[in-house]
């Protein structure tokens, strides 16, 4: 049976009090069961599931899984009742599941892409508004009424005739190409990145922030396609684009041009001690212009790309993870050496953060002018834990050996010869 049309609110109130409508709302329930039961189960089958995934969510009803499983079973249902009824609920019910999904996809996708971004709880909110406003013309039947009288207002740009219809549709589907291009991109994101370390994971978001700036220009010319603009028209703007990247952006470039270099050669990563100009500390972010430092102290630095490939760059872990650090003692000339020796050495041995292979190691570096200096040298494997406050207890240590032996520390000594007036 072919489904009614109702153009008035007496038709809407005498479809839906038909006995009928209580079959079609058993059925909508049986289904709203189903496509629950199937996402609490593939809920399940997915133990290490992320708590931000589009698909699941935090809770069941919260992904995108259960709308769109709803709205298929819904739509099954549709098709067998209206061999043998009339439909009216259906009528209202399938308007409302399509702007439900549409919704919490546009929210999961933007949630997953942009958690921290200010502005993303404005467009959940004007996607949903968007969305239930949709649904409310499709039911009501004003919805091609208003299509036909927008598609009256046009106006000419260049070679070609837009119209408000025109401009709202292409907005429309520009919006939806450039989400489902921020679903695919962060799927991706969240794949390459899942259990990447070190090195390899500069290599892997380097490949998911290309991944996503390629999926993002891809979606922005289907999207102005979509809206009615002639692409050809973008070749003179990418000429612009060419020059003033030649002649007013180098730096610019050539700092994103360094950053990938960066990443792809591997030769500072993500958690490597480095020093540059003077600064030093731990890499956090290697970005496509510019990379931060963190220093142990707790400032950050934010360092161009460009510099890093061009000037001289200590990085102190780039082998392993290990750093050498010593201190220097001075005690009087009449110091049994050998015994000092051995007080250092255990000084520096009496802390875990001291790597025991190779073991620390003690030297008679120079005759001072007040005595006699040794310099301690250990390894530690841990320099994002501070080194300074690890120097700082060998120290004490020593100093608390130094005096329960009776070593002297000299003082500075001086000479002064004065002349008789």
């Amino acid at each position: 049976m072919s489904e009614p049309q109702f153009t008035d609110l007496e038709g809407w109130i005498a479809a839906l009090t038909r006995p009928s409508a209580l079959m079609e709302l058993g059925s909508l329930a049986l289904c709203a069961f189903a496509a629950w039961t199937i996402a609490a189960l593939a809920s399940r089958a997915v133990v290490e599931r992320d708590r931000k995934s589009i698909m699941f969510g935090k809770l069941i009803v919260d992904g995108v899984l259960f709308p769109m499983l709803l709205l298929c079973l819904a739509y099954v249902a549709r098709g067998l009742l209206a061999r043998s009824i009339a439909l009216a609920v259906f009528k209202i019910a399938m308007p409302v599941l399509i702007s439900l999904l549409v919704i919490r996809f546009g929210v999961k996708v933007l949630q997953a892409a942009f958690s921290d971004a200010p502005l993303i709880r404005l467009l959940e909110r004007s996607i949903s508004w968007v969305a239930w406003l949709a649904m409310v013309l499709w039911v009501s039947g004003f919805l091609p009424v208003i299509l036909e009288e927008l598609d009256q207002i046009t106006w000419k740009v260049g070679g070609t005739n837009l119209s408000v219809r025109t401009m709202l549709e292409g907005t429309l589907t520009a919006g939806a190409v450039l989400i489902f291009t921020l679903w695919i991109s962060s799927g991706i994101e969240a794949r390459l990145l899942r259990s990447a370390t070190g090195g390899e994971l500069s290599l892997r978001k380097a490949v998911s922030n290309a991944t996503r700036a390629l999926l993002m220009f891809v979606g922005l010319l289907l999207a102005l396609s979509a809206v009615g603009f002639n692409l050809s028209a973008l070749s003179v703007l990418g000429g612009a684009i060419g020059v003033g990247v030649g002649f007013g952006l180098q730096k610019l470039a050539a700092n994103y041009v360094s950053g990938f270099v960066i990443l792809a050669e591997r030769s500072m990563r993500i958690g490597d001690n480095v020093r540059v100009d003077n600064f030093e500390g731990l890499i956090t972010q290697i970005n496509a212009r510019y990379t931060v430092i963190r220093s142990l102290a707790g400032r950050e630095s934010i360092v161009p790309n460009e510099m890093l490939i061009t000037n001289r760059v200590e990085n102190l872990t780039l082998a392993d993870a290990r750093v050498w650090q010593s201190t220097v003692v001075c005690v009087a000339y009449d110091s049994d050496v050998n015994l000092v020796i051995r007080l250092l050495k255990q000084a520096a041995l009496n802390h875990a953060r001291v790597l025991r292979d190779p073991e620390p190691s003690v030297f008679l570096s120079s005759f001072g002018t007040d005595g006699l200096e040794l310099t301690v040298g250990y390894w530690m494997a841990d320099p994002e834990n501070g080194s300074l406050n690890l120097k700082s207890l060998i120290n004490l240590d020593i100093l608390k050996a130094l005096r329960d032996n009776r070593i002297e520390i000299p003082f500075p000594q001086r000479v002064v010869h004065t002349r008789a007036a």
